[in-house]
């Protein structure tokens, strides 16, 4: 026990015992005074981050290193997984955020107000750059609003696909439904800035925040007072065989995504045959429609609908999914994060198979192809 707890302690017996003489607080020792006005600000502050005391962590403990009198894990960080409580997870910055990107839902008249109230109070209020894409900036429903055209000209603009916004964005506010913040989350190949996902569309997994007090929300995240959920992408590469073959330099296709990859049949009426690898060992082969890969993040979507179960984002893991499988031994398998899965169509396949990454990016996958 520290010094600060046993005189608070010796303080408050004390008073207990002298609570016949009406002795009050504004007898005791300064330190005491302040940790008294720290707890009486402490509901207040957990109230205004969202965060409250629990009397157990949400997740397992860092493992026992050491088995019996011989036996123990070699000592590199690297071998040693450490989960971390999702609540200890703060966000910080080491320098006020300057820059914002703000991503609406596209052909929704709904958004449309929000939209332009955010903008303006970002703008005139917090005194920051927002960046927004340039198909927002043609939208002729925005264009006839009258508060759009006050601060039109302020915005900075993009395109997708042709400028690149890594190291420009500090921060990402999104209004919309979940398929909104995937759209982000594309936007961003590398490290992705932290989001904030305002529930304005049909779905709400991953858009916690109402927007009817936005100023209030957005500034606790401005000044740091906000919790972080940390979510695992999945880095996904095509490797062609005819690419092999011929030893060309092209680069494979090398994609992050935040919710899922889909392999399919595609148009062909036949049922698809996929062989599954995880770390160079032949797992099965899969008879059926096809096969979804998800992140925890993912597994609230696509996956769920498939029969899979919902998986907390802070798990570290990876869901394996048949869709419609020709076989009553497949069933969703659950893989540790740091795996790597290979997935390729079999030799014997009457047919091609097509892949998409988040609903996107949709291609076909020949015979030799993974």
């Amino acid at each position: 026990m520290d010094l600060a707890r046993l005189n608070r302690c010796r303080w408050s017996r004390h008073l207990a015992f002298n609570d016949r003489n009406h002795c009050s607080a504004e007898d005791a020792p300064p330190i005491v005074k302040q940790q008294c006005k720290e707890e009486e600000d402490e509901p207040e502050r957990r109230k205004r981050s969202g965060t409250w005391p629990r009397t157990r962590s949400l997740n397992a403990p860092s493992p026992i290193q050491q088995f019996g009198p011989c036996g123990r894990i070699m000592k590199n960080s690297a071998m040693v997984m450490t989960i971390q409580d999702p609540a200890s997870q703060r966000l910080t910055w080491y320098k006020p955020p300057l820059t914002v990107l703000v991503i609406k839902k596209v052909r929704d008249v709904s958004v449309l107000q929000p939209f332009v109230q955010l903008v303006k109070w970002l703008i005139e209020e917090k005194h920051m750059v927002v960046f927004v894409e340039q198909t927002v900036m043609d939208d002729t429903l925005l264009i006839n609003n009258p508060g759009f055209s006050v601060v039109k000209e302020k915005l900075m603009t993009f395109r997708d696909g042709k400028d690149d916004l890594t190291d420009k964005i500090d921060f990402i506010i999104c209004l919309g439904g979940d398929g909104t913040l995937l759209y982000a989350s594309l936007l961003f190949q590398q490290s992705v800035p932290p989001v904030m996902a305002f529930h304005l569309g049909s779905l709400g997994f991953l858009t916690p925040f109402e927007f009817d007090n936005f100023q209030e929300q957005v500034t606790n995240v401005l000044e740091g007072h906000a919790a972080l959920t940390l979510r695992s992408r999945l880095r996904c590469i095509i490797v062609r065989k005819n690419d092999e073959l011929n030893r060309t330099s092209k680069p494979p296709t090398n994609l992050l995504v935040l919710n899922e990859v889909v392999i399919d049949r595609g148009p062909s009426p036949y049922l698809s045959n996929i062989d599954l690898f995880l770390d160079g060992k032949h797992i099965t082969s899969v008879q059926g429609d096809g096969l979804i890969v998800s992140t925890p993040t993912g597994s609230t979507a696509y996956a769920v609908a498939a029969g899979a179960s919902m998986i907390h984002p802070s798990v570290p893991a990876i869901m394996v999914t048949p869709i419609c499988p020709h076989s009553l031994s497949f069933r969703p398998i659950v893989v540790p994060a740091g795996v790597e899965l290979k997935i390729s169509v079999s030799p014997d396949s009457r047919n091609t198979s097509w892949v998409s990454f988040d609903g996107r990016n949709r291609q076909e996958l020949f015979h030799g192809d993974r």
